[in-house]
């Protein structure tokens, strides 16, 4: 519950939804750049 927040504040929906996107955006940034950097010859050939 917070205190000064309606239960229809578009603003504070808003943010919450581009702090959720932001945060799984920022989540698969790493592990999407190093499966970037493998040679797709050199991961096939280790399975």
């Amino acid at each position: 519950m917070l205190f000064g927040v309606s239960p229809f504040d578009l603003a504070s929906f808003g943010f919450a939804a581009v702090m959720r996107v932001g945060a799984g955006l920022a989540a698969s940034l790493v592990p999407a750049r190093r499966a970037a950097r493998v040679d797709p010859l050199v991961a096939l050939r280790d399975q």
